[in-house]
Protein backbone atom coordinates (compact mmCIF):
# COMPACT_ATOMS: atom_id res chain seq x y z
CA UNK A 1 0.00 0.00 0.00
CA UNK A 2 1.53 3.33 -1.05
CA UNK A 3 0.01 5.52 1.67
CA UNK A 4 1.00 4.90 5.26
CA UNK A 5 -1.99 5.32 7.59
CA UNK A 6 -1.72 8.35 9.90
CA UNK A 7 -1.15 7.56 13.55
CA UNK A 8 -1.99 9.22 16.86
CA UNK A 9 -5.23 10.34 18.53
CA UNK A 10 -5.53 13.54 16.49
CA UNK A 11 -5.20 11.61 13.21
CA UNK A 12 -7.86 9.11 14.29
CA UNK A 13 -10.18 11.96 15.29
CA UNK A 14 -9.71 13.65 11.93
CA UNK A 15 -10.56 10.47 10.02
CA UNK A 16 -13.57 9.81 12.27
CA UNK A 17 -14.77 13.37 11.61
CA UNK A 18 -14.46 12.86 7.84
CA UNK A 19 -16.40 9.61 8.17
CA UNK A 20 -19.20 11.34 10.09
CA UNK A 21 -19.33 14.27 7.66
CA UNK A 22 -19.50 11.92 4.67
CA UNK A 23 -22.19 9.79 6.31
CA UNK A 24 -24.24 12.90 6.98
CA UNK A 25 -23.79 14.06 3.38
CA UNK A 26 -24.91 10.69 2.02
CA UNK A 27 -27.67 10.19 4.60
CA UNK A 28 -25.97 6.97 5.73
CA UNK A 29 -26.46 5.94 9.35
CA UNK A 30 -23.93 3.84 11.24
CA UNK A 31 -25.96 0.60 11.03
CA UNK A 32 -26.23 0.92 7.25
CA UNK A 33 -22.53 1.70 6.89
CA UNK A 34 -21.67 -1.32 9.02
CA UNK A 35 -23.88 -3.55 6.88
CA UNK A 36 -22.37 -2.26 3.60
CA UNK A 37 -18.82 -2.79 4.87
CA UNK A 38 -19.62 -6.25 6.27
CA UNK A 39 -18.77 -5.24 9.84
CA UNK A 40 -20.66 -5.23 13.07
CA UNK A 41 -21.66 -1.81 14.38
CA UNK A 42 -19.48 -2.40 17.43
CA UNK A 43 -16.37 -3.08 15.31
CA UNK A 44 -17.07 -0.11 13.02
CA UNK A 45 -17.29 2.23 16.01
CA UNK A 46 -14.13 0.68 17.43
CA UNK A 47 -12.26 1.29 14.15
CA UNK A 48 -13.43 4.91 14.02
CA UNK A 49 -11.92 5.45 17.47
CA UNK A 50 -8.74 3.41 16.87
CA UNK A 51 -7.80 4.95 13.52
CA UNK A 52 -6.59 3.51 10.21
CA UNK A 53 -3.28 2.21 11.56
CA UNK A 54 -5.17 -0.53 13.47
CA UNK A 55 -6.87 -2.06 10.40
CA UNK A 56 -6.01 -0.41 7.05
CA UNK A 57 -8.01 -2.97 5.09
CA UNK A 58 -11.08 -2.18 7.17
CA UNK A 59 -10.72 1.50 6.26
CA UNK A 60 -10.36 0.56 2.60
CA UNK A 61 -13.84 -0.99 2.85
CA UNK A 62 -15.16 2.06 4.71
CA UNK A 63 -13.75 4.41 2.08
CA UNK A 64 -15.33 2.39 -0.74
CA UNK A 65 -18.70 2.40 1.03
CA UNK A 66 -18.50 6.18 1.44
CA UNK A 67 -17.57 6.76 -2.20
CA UNK A 68 -14.07 7.96 -1.33
CA UNK A 69 -10.58 6.82 -2.12
CA UNK A 70 -8.46 5.53 0.75
CA UNK A 71 -6.30 8.68 0.55
CA UNK A 72 -9.34 10.96 0.60
CA UNK A 73 -10.62 9.28 3.75
CA UNK A 74 -7.23 9.49 5.46
CA UNK A 75 -6.17 13.00 4.43
CA UNK A 76 -9.26 14.69 3.01
CA UNK A 77 -10.03 15.72 -0.54
CA UNK A 78 -7.21 17.58 -2.34
CA UNK A 79 -9.52 20.45 -3.36
CA UNK A 80 -12.04 21.01 -0.57
CA UNK A 81 -14.21 24.13 -0.70
CA UNK A 82 -12.82 27.07 1.27
CA UNK A 83 -13.99 27.86 4.76
CA UNK A 84 -12.90 24.63 6.47
CA UNK A 85 -10.88 26.38 9.18
CA UNK A 86 -12.14 27.90 12.42
CA UNK A 87 -12.70 31.68 12.78
CA UNK A 88 -9.61 33.75 13.41
CA UNK A 89 -9.05 35.22 16.89
CA UNK A 90 -10.80 38.57 17.35
CA UNK A 91 -12.54 38.59 13.95
CA UNK A 92 -14.00 41.85 12.67
CA UNK A 93 -16.18 42.59 9.63
CA UNK A 94 -15.22 45.76 7.73
CA UNK A 95 -17.27 47.43 5.00
CA UNK A 96 -15.28 48.38 1.91
CA UNK A 97 -15.52 51.69 0.11
CA UNK A 98 -16.50 51.72 -3.56
CA UNK A 99 -12.91 52.33 -4.64
CA UNK A 100 -11.64 49.55 -2.37
CA UNK A 101 -14.14 47.22 -4.05
CA UNK A 102 -12.83 48.06 -7.52
CA UNK A 103 -9.26 47.72 -6.27
CA UNK A 104 -9.99 44.21 -4.94
CA UNK A 105 -11.66 43.18 -8.20
CA UNK A 106 -8.45 44.05 -10.05
CA UNK A 107 -8.20 43.89 -13.81
CA UNK A 108 -9.62 40.38 -14.25
CA UNK A 109 -10.43 37.14 -12.48
CA UNK A 110 -13.23 34.63 -11.89
CA UNK A 111 -16.55 35.78 -10.43
CA UNK A 112 -20.13 34.55 -10.16
CA UNK A 113 -23.02 35.94 -12.14
CA UNK A 114 -26.51 35.54 -10.67
CA UNK A 115 -29.30 35.54 -13.27
CA UNK A 116 -33.05 34.97 -13.12
CA UNK A 117 -33.96 31.38 -14.00
CA UNK A 118 -37.05 29.24 -14.51
CA UNK A 119 -36.93 27.97 -10.93
CA UNK A 120 -35.35 30.97 -9.21
CA UNK A 121 -31.98 32.74 -9.41
CA UNK A 122 -29.15 30.72 -10.95
CA UNK A 123 -25.46 31.38 -10.29
CA UNK A 124 -22.62 30.62 -12.73
CA UNK A 125 -18.85 31.20 -12.60
CA UNK A 126 -17.43 33.38 -15.39
CA UNK A 127 -14.05 34.81 -16.32
CA UNK A 128 -14.43 38.57 -16.10
CA UNK A 129 -12.52 41.76 -16.76
CA UNK A 130 -13.05 45.27 -15.46
CA UNK A 131 -13.59 47.90 -18.15
CA UNK A 132 -14.01 51.51 -17.01
CA UNK A 133 -15.79 50.63 -13.77
CA UNK A 134 -18.04 48.09 -15.44
CA UNK A 135 -17.67 44.29 -15.56
CA UNK A 136 -17.49 42.42 -18.88
CA UNK A 137 -17.37 38.72 -19.74
CA UNK A 138 -17.73 36.48 -22.80
CA UNK A 139 -20.23 33.71 -23.44
CA UNK A 140 -22.35 31.99 -26.13
CA UNK A 141 -25.51 33.47 -27.59
CA UNK A 142 -28.57 32.09 -25.78
CA UNK A 143 -26.43 30.24 -23.22
CA UNK A 144 -27.20 30.06 -19.51
CA UNK A 145 -24.89 33.04 -18.91
CA UNK A 146 -26.38 35.15 -21.72
CA UNK A 147 -29.00 37.23 -19.85
CA UNK A 148 -32.04 38.78 -21.51
CA UNK A 149 -31.43 42.38 -22.50
CA UNK A 150 -31.85 44.85 -19.69
CA UNK A 151 -32.31 42.26 -16.96
CA UNK A 152 -31.18 43.07 -13.42
CA UNK A 153 -28.28 40.85 -12.29
CA UNK A 154 -25.87 40.41 -9.42
CA UNK A 155 -22.15 39.76 -9.77
CA UNK A 156 -19.95 38.57 -6.90
CA UNK A 157 -16.23 38.00 -6.45
CA UNK A 158 -14.48 36.79 -3.30
CA UNK A 159 -11.10 35.69 -2.03
CA UNK A 160 -10.67 33.37 0.96
CA UNK A 161 -7.50 32.71 2.97
CA UNK A 162 -8.17 29.47 4.85
CA UNK A 163 -4.91 29.61 6.79
CA UNK A 164 -5.74 33.01 8.29
CA UNK A 165 -9.54 32.59 8.26
CA UNK A 166 -10.03 35.90 6.53
CA UNK A 167 -11.00 37.22 3.14
CA UNK A 168 -13.18 39.66 1.25
CA UNK A 169 -16.18 39.73 -1.04
CA UNK A 170 -17.48 42.32 -3.49
CA UNK A 171 -21.06 42.43 -4.75
CA UNK A 172 -22.22 44.38 -7.80
CA UNK A 173 -25.87 44.76 -8.70
CA UNK A 174 -26.89 46.36 -11.95
CA UNK A 175 -28.17 45.97 -15.47
CA UNK A 176 -26.79 43.52 -18.05
CA UNK A 177 -26.44 44.47 -21.69
CA UNK A 178 -24.99 43.04 -24.89
CA UNK A 179 -21.97 44.75 -26.42
CA UNK A 180 -22.59 45.05 -30.17
CA UNK A 181 -20.62 48.17 -31.11
CA UNK A 182 -17.79 47.03 -33.48
CA UNK A 183 -15.18 49.58 -32.30
CA UNK A 184 -15.87 48.64 -28.66
CA UNK A 185 -15.62 44.93 -29.46
CA UNK A 186 -12.31 45.49 -31.23
CA UNK A 187 -10.98 47.43 -28.24
CA UNK A 188 -12.07 44.74 -25.79
CA UNK A 189 -10.50 41.98 -27.86
CA UNK A 190 -7.30 44.01 -28.19
CA UNK A 191 -6.96 45.29 -24.63
CA UNK A 192 -8.69 42.80 -22.33
CA UNK A 193 -7.33 39.27 -22.03
CA UNK A 194 -10.64 37.60 -21.21
CA UNK A 195 -10.11 33.93 -22.03
CA UNK A 196 -12.97 31.78 -20.65
CA UNK A 197 -11.63 28.64 -19.00
CA UNK A 198 -14.48 26.66 -20.54
CA UNK A 199 -12.86 27.19 -23.93
CA UNK A 200 -14.51 27.23 -27.33
CA UNK A 201 -15.74 30.21 -29.34
CA UNK A 202 -17.52 32.64 -27.03
CA UNK A 203 -18.25 35.69 -29.14
CA UNK A 204 -21.05 37.24 -27.11
CA UNK A 205 -19.75 40.01 -24.82
CA UNK A 206 -21.85 40.99 -21.81
CA UNK A 207 -21.43 44.21 -19.85
CA UNK A 208 -22.76 44.75 -16.32
CA UNK A 209 -23.40 48.41 -15.56
CA UNK A 210 -23.36 48.78 -11.76
CA UNK A 211 -26.21 50.41 -9.91
CA UNK A 212 -24.63 49.55 -6.55
CA UNK A 213 -21.18 48.32 -5.52
CA UNK A 214 -20.56 47.02 -2.00
CA UNK A 215 -17.98 44.87 -0.28
CA UNK A 216 -16.91 43.41 3.02
CA UNK A 217 -13.64 42.20 4.47
CA UNK A 218 -13.19 39.76 7.35
CA UNK A 219 -9.98 40.41 9.23
CA UNK A 220 -8.63 40.19 12.79
CA UNK A 221 -8.13 42.85 15.42
CA UNK A 222 -4.55 43.03 16.67
CA UNK A 223 -3.89 41.54 20.08
CA UNK A 224 -4.09 43.99 22.95
CA UNK A 225 -0.73 45.12 24.21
Amino acid sequence: MDTQPPTGPSAAEAVARRMAERQNLLGLDTDTLARVTGMSRHYLEFLAAAGPSFDPNGFLRIAAALGLTYQELLAGRPDPPPGQSSPAPRPVLVRLTREECWNDLGARGVGRIALPGDHGPAVFPVNYAVDRHTVVYRTHDHSATDPPLGVDVSFEVDRIDDRRSNGWSVLITGRAEHIDDPPTLQRLLRDLAVQPWAGGPRDRWIRIRPAAVSGRRITSMPAEG
